[in-house]
């Protein structure tokens, strides 16, 4: 008998962020070397904690969950949910737009079986969370990548955007608040690119999962909200902003002309019920969570715990020689520059070399489709003396490094 043998589909498949060098740090750990884990947007492995506003809703109503419940996602969580995008400036969206799932991954991997067929192009950015691209490769489909223009602020380029689409793009996914650089972009950047959506008669797919975790009052319009008329679907959830990354709760929101989206609707509607329903507990407290906006906030204030830790990181980054960066406006998450003075040819033997040395585990910036070996992700969850630490072991070691 021969081998079994896996699905081209996952030939390009990657996930940098628990990968081989992720592997290689179990590894170390089971050797018994500690090893700061910075390659991973995951509070609750750093001390953040659940809102008590969660846990309390949670183990009120845990008996509610026993039973399969809607497979689009529970009435009362698809109502909270469209209340709260209601408030962020969506138009005419109702309960019956929401599906409720395991995550934003989920979501993703959904929407994708329903638009994309074999051949079709998905466009997103690069550099860009890995999961969109294994997304379109699962769905078999090919990801085509439009570039984010680092001396811009890291803003997509709309012209290259646009030069990428052909007659097999299916949509255009914007990521906003973005992963891994953290920045947040202005509403006239997203007005252009629902035009071109507008133009070309794609979807727009906005990503905004960290759209309650942005600092200093930088503004922020949902993509729904500045393109009513054009189809959308904004996907979120409680991982990160309430601290639940391990309920994996997450939602999709299908909004724009109903004639438009009615067989997508459909669809999304069809894969809903094949998997039978989404995790009925983590839907529990979804109401709880979107009426504490508060717990959120106090992380991102002077004093918060997001707000210190990304001061202690760029305190320390502004005394690297080595590297220059962008300050992120939400999130937490970096995405620093190797200077060219540092010879590097593969950027995921950096990262290797760097575990060994340093015990500091991160993801190389191919891990999030960037083309250069000259980008990492840092996650600035530890405290703000570790990471001040942290990001100095790094800089003395890319001081005398090269390939």
């Amino acid at each position: 008998m021969r081998p079994i043998e896996s699905s081209d589909k996952l030939k390009y498949v990657q996930s940098d962020i628990r990968g081989p060098v992720y592997q290689k740090a179990l590894a170390m750990e089971r050797q018994g070397v500690e090893i700061l884990k910075l390659n991973t947007g995951n509070p609750g492995t750093f001390g953040f904690t659940m809102p008590d506003s969660v846990r309390n809703a949670l183990l009120a109503n845990a008996d509610k969950a026993v039973a399969y419940c809607d497979p689009k996602g529970m009435p009362e969580a698809r109502e909270a949910l469209r209340a709260y995008h209601v408030s962020r400036g969506l138009q005419d969206v109702t309960a019956d737009d929401i599906f409720i799932g395991n995550g934003v991954s989920e979501m993703a991997q959904m929407l994708c079986s329903c638009l994309l067929s074999a051949g079709d192009e998905l466009l997103m950015p690069t550099p860009c969370y890995s999961l969109w691209s294994n997304a379109a490769y699962l769905a078999g489909a090919k990801p085509v990548f439009y570039l984010c223009d680092e001396k811009a602020g890291w803003y997509p380029d709309v012209a290259d955007m646009a030069g990428k689409i052909t007659a097999r793009t299916k949509a255009i996914v914007l990521i906003n608040p973005n992963n891994p650089t953290g920045q947040v972009y202005s509403p006239d950047l997203v007005e252009q690119v629902a035009r071109l959506c507008r133009e070309k008669e794609l979807l727009l797919i906005a990503d905004e999962i960290y759209d309650r975790l942005i600092m200093d009052g930088v503004p922020f319009r949902s993509a729904a909200a500045i393109a009513p008329d054009i189809p959308v679907v904004t996907l979120n959830g409680l991982s990160k902003s309430h601290i639940v990354c391990g309920f994996r709760c997450g939602w999709a929101v299908i909004s724009g002309p109903a004639a438009l989206t009615a067989e997508l609707k459909d669809c999304m509607t069809k894969l809903s019920a094949l998997r039978l329903c989404g995790n009925a507990l983590t839907q529990l407290v979804i109401p709880a969570a979107m009426a504490d906006p508060e717990s959120t906030r106090a992380m991102l204030v002077p004093g918060g715990r997001l707000y210190e830790q990304r001061a202690a990181a760029v305190q320390a980054l502004d005394q690297l020689s080595c590297v220059s960066y962008w300050k992120p406006q939400a999130a937490f998450y970096l995405f620093p520059k190797i200077s060219d003075r540092v010879v590097i040819h593969d950027d995921r033997q950096f990262a290797v070399d760097l575990l060994e040395a340093k015990h500091i585990l991160l993801v190389p910036g191919s891990g999030f489709d960037w083309p250069e070996p000259d980008h990492f992700r840092l996650v600035l969850l530890p405290e703000p003396e570790v990471i001040y630490k942290a990001i100095l072991e790094i800089g003395d070691f890319l001081e005398n490094y090269h390939q």
